[in-house]
């Protein structure tokens, strides 16, 4: 069996691959583990208009659950920050975003059926255990369909096989996850919680999600995505996630997903002969919020393109799949560095700090902020003007 290009992962980031490697007129097949694209979701499935213009694609009401219109922030002490009234804008506005949360069991699925109007082969149940190498290229990989093992050649093979990336290990791309690298995430859909249905609400504290945030995404009338990332060996986030939602009565739980996320940044390359890695499984997920849907949609798109020209070209050498590399890192590889020193300055904050960050931030309006205020704030609080310095 011989494709020009496979696509191991069947997700955001291996259904935008295939679509875009398909629509440049070459052989592609998806190669999914599951049995149904989509499930189980292991996402607060948040996004915004950029992943639609990314795709060229119009946001659908057959997958979106809400639009976004503004998002509160609570810090430890219960204090509620309305972005929009902190910082004299709506916290969308910034780059012309709209923001959408989506149904990401049928948006994962529409790409997927997109992929194959474009003329994408997909092989559900089937789990790649092995790489085919031939003078140190990758040139296909061995699968296993349903107790039968096949070897499937390829020009091109792009792993977006998710967080733990066994084909990026097998490609020596990626080294094994540190804990402290990888936020473990819980998160329940629930029912007959009661929020605005329009905006984003995020907790902070290290009694409700230590190294990492809670959130509440609305997905219309009375059902809630309420979930968290945490990086702690106390409890696992399933364990506070309960703590938290023990608060509200006549909530009912309809879904639960338990998974993690990158947040060490890219890696360091993310190409070599014959290979491209995508999505998650090259750390191209912002280290602060968690998020890649956006990142994801563009590396990918470029890595079907870029698969798809080397494959007609016959030429899928390290040199020629460095475009990919290249292409990505210029759009977004300078904003994930700046995010991980942010997470990493973040990581040191107490609820002290936070608290005094929060009350300092409602009494002083962003628009109006003052330099001599921010000295005499960070004068009181020297924990946090080191922060800024070490950041700096």
């Amino acid at each position: 069996m011989k494709y020009d290009v496979v696509v191991v992962g069947g997700r955001i980031g291996g259904s935008v691959s295939s679509l875009f490697a398909s629509r440049d007129d070459v052989d592609v097949l998806m190669i999914e583990k599951r049995q149904e694209i989509g499930t189980p979701v292991q996402c607060a499935e948040g996004t915004t208009l950029s992943t639609f213009k990314i795709l060229d694609m119009k946001p659908s009401g057959r997958f979106i659950s809400s639009k976004i219109e503004g998002a509160t922030v609570y810090a430890p002490d219960g204090r509620a920050l309305d972005l929009e009234e902190v910082t004299g804008r709506n916290f969308l506005d910034g780059a012309g975003y709209e923001g959408y949360i989506l149904d990401r069991k049928v948006f994962d699925k529409h790409l997927a059926i997109q992929a194959a109007k474009a003329g994408t082969d997909i092989m559900m149940k089937t789990t790649v255990k092995d790489l085919i190498r031939k003078e140190g290229k990758v040139c296909g990989v061995v699968a296993k369909h349903l107790g039968k093992t096949m070897e499937i050649k390829a020009d091109v093979v792009i792993a977006a096989d998710g967080v733990e990336s066994n084909m990026g290990r097998l490609a020596g791309l990626i080294s094994p996850n540190k804990p402290k690298d990888i936020g473990s995430c819980a998160q329940y859909e629930l029912v007959g919680l009661d929020i605005d249905p329009h905006r984003l609400n995020f907790y902070f504290g290290r009694k409700i999600a230590p190294g990492g945030y809670l959130w509440m995404f609305p997905k219309g009338e009375d059902t809630v995505n309420v979930g968290l990332g945490v990086r702690s060996n106390k409890k696992t986030a399933y364990q506070y996630l309960n703590q938290f939602i023990s608060r509200f009565d006549g909530v009912t739980p309809v879904e639960l997903n338990i998974g993690g996320v990158p947040l060490s940044g890219p890696i360091d390359r993310t190409y070599s002969d014959g290979f491209l890695v995508v999505g998650d499984a090259a750390g191209q997920v912002d280290p602060v919020t968690g998020g890649g849907i956006h990142t994801t949609a563009f590396c990918a798109k470029v890595a079907g393109q870029v698969a798809a020209e080397a494959a007609k070209k016959e030429d899928a050498s390290g040199d020629v799949l460095k475009k990919y590399d290249d292409l990505w890192r210029e759009r977004f590889g300078e904003n994930l560095e700046i995010s991980l020193k942010y997470r990493n300055a973040a990581d040191k904050l107490t609820d002290k700090d936070m608290n005094a960050l929060a009350e300092f931030l409602e009494k002083n309006k962003m628009e109006n902020l003052s330099k001599i205020s921010a000295i005499k704030f960070l004068g009181k609080h020297p924990s946090l003007l080191k922060l800024i310095k070490d950041f700096l």
